[in-house]
């Protein structure tokens, strides 16, 4: 059994208050985009001596400790699961803000369920798709979606960008997130971006913001100026999503695009959809 995990970017991104956890409260917009790994679950043979023979292609990931045989073991704690070989092919890049590989996790516990019937319904999926991240809940849902915590107290909102084409670019910096984090200054008194998310997309610019733009675009100056190229070019909107590096335009479906980036950059241009499929 095979299915397709797509990744997701932000529209906005608050960081509202440190909590006594150590994680940070936030707001944002997840809205899912298709661009899409695969990922294949089959039977292994009766006398396997592992759980989970695990291999990949694509772009190179960690395969001891992978989210998706994570995702195995979590099930694995709480029901019979036979030994199983996975096969992952990773097509979005990693540590750029698209919760790649967050969507493999959530991705693998919906084809576990599937495959073997165990009947886990939406809520029962979301709860152990938080224990393998924060983001990984979303993918759960898989629709436009306000979130609130630490990114996995969810509300399905109506945001639609099927009328606009978007464009990724990511230039293959790493950023560390733990630093990015450091840069920031907490601040709950704004204009909450489930109230900004409703406006016109024309008139996002300067009010969907995503606070890691600052720190980021000062130690990076690259990645600030792919947001300025974009919006050059004519996008409507363009912003980082999540922690960076991938940068993101919305452009009008009938704009002529003449980008002109370094050869190692990741380039992707694609038409939208309001969700995807689980």
């Amino acid at each position: 059994m095979i299915s397709f995990p797509n990744c997701k970017i932000n529209l906005g991104l608050h960081i509202l208050r440190k909590r006594t956890d150590g994680f940070h409260d936030l707001e944002t917009v997840f809205y899912p985009i298709p661009l899409q790994d695969a990922l294949e679950v089959i039977h292994q043979p009766v006398d396997s001596k592992e759980a989970v023979a695990f291999t990949t292609s694509g772009i190179t990931v960690e395969s001891d400790s992978n989210i998706c045989i994570k995702a195995y073991q979590l099930l694995q704690k709480d029901m019979e699961l036979p030994p199983v070989q996975m096969h992952l092919h990773k097509a979005i890049p990693i540590g750029a803000g698209l919760g790649g590989g967050s969507a493999d996790g959530a991705f693998t516990l919906m084809l576990l369920n599937k495959k073997f019937n165990l009947q886990l319904q939406e809520d029962q999926l979301i709860k152990y798709a938080a224990e393998l991240g924060s983001d990984c809940p979303f993918f759960i849902k898989n629709h436009p979606c306000f979130a609130t915590g630490r990114g996995e107290q969810l509300e399905e909102i109506t945001v639609d960008l099927t009328a606009y084409k978007i464009v990724l670019v990511n230039p293959q910096i790493h950023i560390n997130t733990g630093w990015a984090f450091s840069h920031l200054t907490p601040d709950s008194n704004r204009t909450s971006l489930k109230e900004v998310i409703q406006r016109p997309v024309e008139n996002w610019k300067d009010r969907l913001t995503n606070d890691f733009e600052v720190p980021i675009f000062l130690q990076y100056p690259e990645i600030g100026h792919i947001k300025n190229t974009l919006y050059q070019q004519g996008a409507v909107f363009a912003a980082m999503t999540g922690s960076g590096s991938t940068v993101y335009g919305i452009f009008g479906k009938d704009v002529p695009l003449h980008l002109s980036f370094p050869a190692h950059y990741f380039l992707k241009e694609m038409i939208t959809l309001v969700s995807m499929e689980r």
